[in-house]
């Protein structure tokens, strides 16, 4: 990572001491990578939330299993399985790295969209923190939908890290849709003002929406970008 880009990290001290779920924007594939990094250089390994059938294989699942990664059924049958992992791990002070957009965003100009409910779901079940995190740069390294990396000229990417999102107007509530989509959308919030400030723009005035664009909600929904950061302005096409 080092040798990819240079790095400027803002806001570590709002780390907290215990366990907690860090939740960033989401706008190119290395992401993971990059928030990956600044925690684990701040002594808190991140644990990731990965396909059940990952598990599976026996070395590669050994390995997952080991590191207290988190496993996820889409069927929804293993749902219990993976909230004991992720209480273990919020037990043990560890960092549950989960974004909330779900997959990279559909958003033109790479802002926040709307988010799933599976953070502040695990959150309100848990009463774990959730830290939002903003990270703007690495797009330029390896822009949304790329097929390769450009690591010249330099580029840097910042991390800001805010502090946790006052969840404490659902406690009691029930995890109905309401609650949840109400508790995600300040996860959100949170989320794409920390981005504003380090991009120094503001934010559409309203979030970007994938079914209203008739867009999936998972996968890649556009071709692979062709063109470099210069030409497209590090979004690709």
């Amino acid at each position: 990572m080092n040798a990819l880009m240079g790095r400027k990290w803002l806001g570590t001290e709002k780390l907290p001491a215990g366990g907690f779920i860090a939740c960033p924007n989401h706008c190119t594939e290395i992401d993971p990578l990059v928030v990956g990094h600044m925690l684990y250089n701040n002594g808190r390994p991140p644990h990731f939330l990965a396909k059940a059938g990952l598990f599976k294989p026996p070395v590669v699942g050994q390995i997952m299993r080991s590191t207290k990664q988190i496993p996820v059924d889409r069927s929804g049958t293993g749902a219990g399985q993976s909230l004991e992992v992720a209480r273990e791990v919020l037990g043990d002070g560890g960092a549950i790295l989960i974004y909330p957009e779900g997959t990279l965003t559909r958003d033109p100009d790479l802002w926040p969209m709307k988010g799933h409910t599976g953070a502040a779901r695990l959150a309100l079940k848990t009463g774990a923190p959730v830290v939002p995190i903003a990270h703007w740069g690495a797009q330029e390294v390896f822009p949304r939908y790329a097929k390769r990396f450009y690591v010249w000229p330099r580029k840097r990417v910042r991390v800001l890290v805010g502090d946790p999102v006052d969840l404490t107007e659902f406690e009691g509530r029930p995890l109905d849709k309401t609650t949840l989509l109400a508790a995600t959308d300040k996860i959100m919030d949170a989320i794409t003002a920390l981005l504003a400030e380090l991009r120094g723009e503001q934010p559409p005035a309203q979030r970007w929406d994938p079914s209203a664009h008739q867009q999936m909600r998972h996968g890649r929904d556009v071709a692979r970008g062709t063109q470099s950061p210069a030409n497209d302005g590090g979004a690709s096409a």
